[in-house]
Order: structure tokens, then C-alpha cells, then sequence
């Protein structure tokens, strides 16, 4: 009889234990991951293989994922859908934009976003990463012998809102719960930082099939911090495989358009064959389409140094952002199957000035982070043996005058974060203010998420613009928004707490995907457009209200007369479209008031010293000279 012997607390009875799981949902290639008996371990399917192919074929009669779709790749490509996370969050345009990638017939629709035609009929990019998700879930299922409580998943850190919230959908059409998005890199770092207990900070150089990400961390006591991040989202080893493709086609004498997709198809193929070959070998053959050839680790090697300089570019801008050296790095992580090529190890080892660290094999290292991660969220480990700052998805703030967005908290800010922001009222007297939360990338609050409203009640009645309202957002690393207000003077204050929801209806999730890329130049237009008019308003409101007031003392009849006609040209201004028109008007009615302004100032100042004995300030200016 044999008895399983653990740590207390480190592997709980069975019946205790939550199931979860973390998935690495690879451009190339997914792995799911869990940790058992204490230790974090991918998951092989029933064949024993660990790597499941990010490939899905929808045929006449069923659909395959995996290294079975995989086969089919060559046969019927239209119908195999390979590198889907290329797509994930992406428009049309925007697909096309990145080259000949892969050869789909894509189709628009009304929101935006990109299906691609199949036997099956139409497949989103959402629709097809749920697949592959899918035979990940039912394979964690079938090793663990139960249900699942929920999944870390991890994206590229480089990933926008549009494409986590397409990542986060799919895993809802999967059938999972995400537990969390965790980026990839910092993954990496979890996995290397539990199994060498280091400290100090670290590269994470991510080089996948389709994406790559640079992330600088700090890790301290246990602490992941993320100082930087970058990268591309259309870049990693397919690009490779066009690159040595598009030498195969040179050498052949042949032309891309006169291929079919199924030759193309085949074409990448041996490209890709022959990056993989270069790992091990100084000289690789080649046959494609009655072409034989040799390709050696030098041509290789010249034709992928422009896309390793963009990378090399993309670290440099992080130890920038990060305001540190290439020697600040105490390790660097490798990341990704493309990793594995050496000229990529080669360039980083040159540039950092250290041999980068491969004990994990690049291919797990992310899953098992996850895995790590997913323990501690299901509850099965005390969540103080290691705190991992995450970062917001999405960004907070508040709605101001004009119907506009200000961000408080930006998206990928590192949690637990603080931030604090002054504010004031915009008319006279104003004792009142409403606070609205909001979340979004947009700069107009109408297409942003409403969180919470609250109101500040008690301002000291005072001349518009003179109270200072502090506004201060908190989120704690659950993920808890607090948002509270305070009038600086007074001291009155009012706050609420929020549990942010990221994820969205069905109904939402297609204008989310497609708003981030769609809107973004008429978001800015319209948000110059309403602050020019804001502004104009308060100058309007300023001149009226000083017009009443003092008007009659202070102006003369013609005097008066005309700044009033400049207030009312510049209030018929503001019903325009034209920022520029807007902002030139009201530039205009601030210099007419000038005068006007300096008249009341003085005015105010004989008001405040009349009845004071003259000789009183002559000892006061004494008394100041000698100090």
C-alpha cells in the first residue's frame, strides 16, 4: 500500500482540492497545465503529447482541433484555420493590413468583425479559439477526474482590450471560467521565480509563433512587479517561416500569386520544417514543388536579423521606459517556441550582456506559471505565499463636463495602484457634485462601461472653479475599486466601492471588439470638439455673470454693448462642428474681457482697503523691508 506523503497544506485531500487550471493560448501552439502534489505540471492528452497545435479544421462532416486538424493543413487550407490568434480583437482592414498571412477567404460584418468562410459556414476568430480551448478543458478534465473550478488564461502583454475581451469570450463560449488574464511574460517570471527563488530584475523576451513581448520585472521577496512592457502583436516565428518561404520561392524562380492555397500551404510547411531543422544543423534540404535546394544557418540566420532587430528594438524602448541599462538585468527569460532558434539567443545574449536562461523548456514555462497562479486563485494555497501584481485590463475615470471620459487609472497599470486627481465645480455657487465611474478605452462617456454614480454633497457655495475636490481611486490586488471624493476646504467627503466586471453580454461583445480600432480617430475629433465648447461655456458664463454684476459700473453703454455681442457670437459659435472655429472665439472674448477683468480686480482691491489707515500699510511694507 502506498501512501502519498506532503507538505502540510501543500496538497489537500481530494475531495478538498479545487481543480484548476492555467492554458497557454499559444498563436502556434496550447498547453493547459495544473499543479498536483504540490508541483506544476503540463497535461499530455491520451497520445502523451503535451503540445496541442493551435489549429482547428471544420470538414464536411465534423470538426478537429490539434495535431489531427494540423494534418489537414496542407489538403484543404481554406477550411483549416491556423495562427487564429493573429485575428483575436482585429478588423477586417486590420487583417489585411499584416500582409498575406494565411490564405482565408474573410468576410464583414456589420460590427466590424472578421469571419472567416468555411464548409461549417462563417467562424469568428472568437468561435475558433473556443475550440482549442475546448480540447484543452476536456483534457484537463479527463487527467484531474473532475470539474472544473476556472482557468488562468494568459495573453500577450502587448494585447489591447479589444483582443483580451475577445480572449475572455471565448474561454465564456468554452465553457470555462477565467479566473484571471494573466500576461504571458509575468507567467514566465511566476514559473522561474517560485523554482530559483532570485531576486531582482528580470527580462522576459517572449518570442512566439504570431506575437512578442518584452516585459522588464522586479521581483522582490517574492513580489512580480512590471516596470515595462512591449512588443508587437504581429510578430513571431510565421514570420520566420515567410521569410525563408519567400527565399524557397526566389531560388525556385516562382511567383506567390501563381500558387494555390494549398501549395502555399505547403510552402510554409517546408519553411517552417527548415527553420526547425537550422536548430541543429549547419545545412538543411529543401524540396517544394520540384525544387530541390540547400539552405545553410547563414542565409537563415541574414534572412531573420531584420525581424530579431525589431525585437532587439522593441528591449531597448522597455529599459528606456523603465529608466534602466542593458547591465540593470540580472536574468532573461526565454519564452516561446521561437526562442529556441539559436540567432535569437545569440542577438539577446549580445545585447544584454548574460546568457539567458532556458532551464524551462520555453514551450511550458507560460502554462505552468498559469497553473501556479490558478492554485492560488481556486484557494488551494495561501494567496501571501506569493503576490503577483496584476494589472488593470481596462482603464478607470470619471465623466467631466461635455459628456467626456478623464482617466484616472490607465489600462495595465500594476495592482494594487492609488490614484488621486483634483477637480473643481463649473458654476457659481455650486454645492453639489455628481460623480460617475466609469471604464473603457473611449474618450466619450456615452461608449464606455457605467460602473457606479455617487454625489459629493456640502461644497461651500464659492465662485466657479475655486473648490478643489480631490477624487481618489483605489484598487486593492483583488481587484476592488474604491472611488472616493473629498472638497478640500471643507473637508466633506463621500465615496463608494465597486467590483469591476470585465467580462460582457453577448449582446456588447462584438461593438467592444471592433471599437478600439474603429472609433479611435473620431473619439479624438469629438473630444477637442466638446472641451473647445466647455471651455467656451465657462467663458460665457464668467462674462454674463460679470456683465450683471458690474456691467453698468464699470463699462461704458458701448463698452458694454459690444463684449455682450461677443458673448452672444461665441455662444452661436459653439453650435458648430468646427473645434478650430470654437477655440478662435473664445480666444477672442477672453482678450475683449481683458480690460473688463482688470477694471474689477482693481475695483475689489479699493474695496477691500478702503478704511484702512494709510499709515498702518506704509509700517507693514517697513516691516517687510527689514526682514
Amino acid at each position: 500500500m502506498l501512501l502519498q506523503i506532503s507538505e502540510p497544506g501543500l496538497s489537500p485531500a481530494p475531495h478538498q482540492r479545487k481543480l484548476a487550471i492555467g492554458i497557454d493560448l499559444g498563436t502556434t501552439n496550447s498547453l493547459v497545465a495544473s499543479v498536483r502534489s504540490g508541483t506544476a505540471e503540463t497535461l499530455p492528452d491520451a497520445s502523451g503529447e503535451h503540445i496541442l497545435p493551435s489549429v482547428v479544421h471544420y470538414g464536411t462532416q465534423c470538426t478537429l482541433t490539434g495535431t489531427d486538424a494540423r494534418r489537414l493543413a496542407a489538403e484543404d487550407p481554406l477550411n483549416t484555420i491556423i495562427s487564429v490568434k493573429r485575428f483575436m480583437g482585429r478588423g477586417v482592414e486590420d487583417i489585411r493590413a499584416l500582409g498575406d498571412v494565411l490564405p482565408y477567404r474573410f468576410t464583414r460584418t456589420d460590427g466590424g468583425m472578421p469571419f472567416i468562410e468555411t464548409v461549417q459556414g462563417e467562424k469568428s476568430p472568437v468561435q475558433v479559439s473556443a475550440e482549442i480551448l475546448r480540447a484543452l478543458r476536456g483534457r484537463a478534465e479527463e487527467t484531474l477526474g473532475g470539474d472544473l473550478l476556472g482557468a488562468v488564461i494568459t495573453v500577450p502583454a502587448y494585447f489591447d482590450d479589444a483582443q483580451r475581451q475577445a480572449t475572455k469570450d471565448a474561454a465564456r463560449l468554452a465553457g470555462l471560467e477565467v479566473l484571471r488574464l494573466l500576461n504571458e511574460p509575468t507567467a514566465a517570471a511566476v514559473a522561474y521565480g517560485l523554482d530559483q527563488g532570485g531576486e531582482g530584475t528580470i527580462a522576459v523576451y517572449d518570442l512566439g509563433g504570431g506575437t512578442f513581448d518584452i516585459s522588464i520585472l522586479r521581483l522582490r521577496r517574492g513580489v512580480f512587479e512590471v516596470l515595462a512592457t512591449g512588443g508587437n502583436t504581429a510578430l513571431g516565428g510565421d514570420d520566420f517561416d515567410q521569410m525563408v518561404a519567400g527565399w524557397i520561392l526566389e531560388q525556385a524562380g516562382l511567383d506567390i500569386k501563381a500558387l494555390d492555397p494549398e501549395q502555399y500551404r505547403k510552402l510554409l510547411d517546408a519553411a517552417c520544417a527548415a527553420k526547425e531543422a537550422l536548430t541543429d544543423s549547419d545545412t538543411v534540404s529543401i524540396n517544394f514543388d520540384g525544387w530541390s535546394g540547400e539552405i545553410t544557418k547563414t542565409i537563415f540566420d541574414s534572412l531573420v536579423d531584420p525581424l530579431i532587430d525589431r525585437t532587439i528594438k522593441s528591449v531597448k524602448k522597455s529599459l528606456r521606459d523603465a529608466k534602466l541599462k542593458a547591465a540593470d538585468i540580472n536574468e532573461v527569460v526565454m519564452v516561446g517556441g521561437s526562442t529556441r532558434v539559436p540567432r535569437v539567443r545569440e542577438r539577446v545574449a549580445d545585447l544584454i550582456g548574460k546568457q539567458p536562461l532556458t532551464d524551462i523548456d520555453p514551450d511550458r514555462v507560460v502554462a505552468i506559471g498559469a497553473a501556479l497562479q490558478a492554485d492560488i486563485l481556486a484557494g488551494n494555497k495561501p494567496a501571501d505565499e506569493m503576490l503577483l501584481l496584476d494589472v488593470i485590463p481596462l482603464s478607470l475615470g470619471l465623466e467631466t463636463m461635455g459628456g467626456l471620459m478623464e482617466k484616472v487609472i490607465h489600462r495595465n497599470t500594476t495592482i494594487p495602484v492609488a490614484r488621486a486627481q483634483e477637480f473643481t465645480t463649473f458654476k457659481d455657487g455650486q454645492t453639489a457634485m455628481a460623480i460617475h465611474v466609469l471604464q473603457g478605452e473611449r474618450e466619450l462617456v456615452d461608449v464606455n462601461r457605467s460602473l457606479a454614480r455617487f454625489v459629493l454633497r456640502g461644497i461651500p457655495p464659492m465662485p466657479a472653479g475655486m473648490a478643489r475636490i480631490r477624487v481618489t481611486f483605489q484598487v486593492d490586488a483583488d481587484g476592488l475599486l474604491s472611488v472616493s471624493a473629498r472638497e478640500e476646504s471643507s473637508g466633506v467627503a463621500a465615496s463608494i466601492e465597486i467590483k469591476p466586471s470585465y467580462g460582457l453580454e453577448e449582446s456588447e461583445i462584438t461593438e467592444m471588439l471592433q471599437a478600439s480600432y474603429t472609433f479611435a480617430k473620431e473619439d479624438k475629433e469629438a473630444r477637442n470638439l466638446l472641451e473647445r465648447r466647455v471651455e467656451a461655456e465657462r467663458i460665457i458664463e464668467a462674462v454674463q455673470n460679470a456683465l450683471a454684476i458690474d456691467g453698468d459700473i464699470l463699462l461704458s453703454p458701448e463698452e458694454r454693448a459690444e463684449l455682450a455681442e461677443q458673448a452672444r457670437h461665441l455662444a452661436e459659435t459653439t453650435k458648430s462642428h468646427d473645434a478650430d472655429l470654437i477655440a478662435k472665439t473664445t480666444e477672442e472674448v477672453a482678450k475683449a474681457s481683458e480690460v473688463f477683468a482688470a477694471r474689477r480686480m482693481n475695483a475689489g482691491i479699493r474695496a477691500a482697503l478702503s478704511g484702512q489707515a494709510v499709515d498702518a500699510f506704509e509700517a507693514l511694507g517697513a516691516d517687510k523691508t527689514e526682514k
